[in-house]
């Protein structure tokens, strides 16, 4: 009996803990902008300062994909697909190794009831004192709003090339 009194004390203090931490970070769901501000913040960071992973998987809806794009060594444009925690799996060790600040440049947005799509134009900088992006690219990013928060649904993104510049309208101040 004590066991189970145990068990059950355990796992109430989890979800009290869950249901605290689900509330602090509401308010950076509240708002198209404070998602997305939430989104690149959470990514950025100099060399060798962590990430919070936490609040960068409470942005995404169950079943989010990250889908960067490139082209191969054939020199065919392709897609990987990545979930939140693949994402940090595969992008995390380098982030913190070499610091990484993504800055949003300019965005269109595009809403109709409950969903969202957003053209985000990035820079990408090594620190936050670089003067000069070593990267720019577009973020396609759809969201849907609950009525109670933000959600990401997806990022597809591209980074920019000589054969592929970022066009004259996406670079426009906001």
């Amino acid at each position: 009996m004590k066991n189970i009194l145990c068990i059950l004390l355990y796992f109430t203090i989890s979800i009290s803990l869950h249901a605290q931490e689900t509330k602090k970070y509401l308010k950076k769901v509240s708002s198209l902008d404070t998602t997305l501000a939430t989104l690149y913040d959470v990514i950025s960071g100099e060399k060798g300062e962590q990430r919070n992973w936490e609040l960068f998987k409470f942005l995404f809806a169950p079943e989010a994909k990250l889908i960067p794009s490139g082209k191969s060594k054939e020199d065919i444009f392709k897609v990987r697909y990545l979930s939140p925690d693949e994402y940090i799996n595969t992008s995390g060790k380098w982030l913190l190794e070499n610091g990484f600040f993504e800055k949003e440049i300019h965005r269109t947005v595009n809403t109709f009831g409950n969903i969202t799509h957003v053209f985000s134009t990035y820079e990408s900088f090594k620190s936050k004192t670089d003067k000069k992006p070593f990267m720019r690219g577009i973020n396609s990013i759809q969201l849907l709003n609950d009525g109670k928060r933000w959600w990401v649904v997806n990022i597809y993104w591209t980074q920019e090339t000589k054969e592929n510049p970022i066009p004259k309208e996406y670079l426009l101040t906001q």
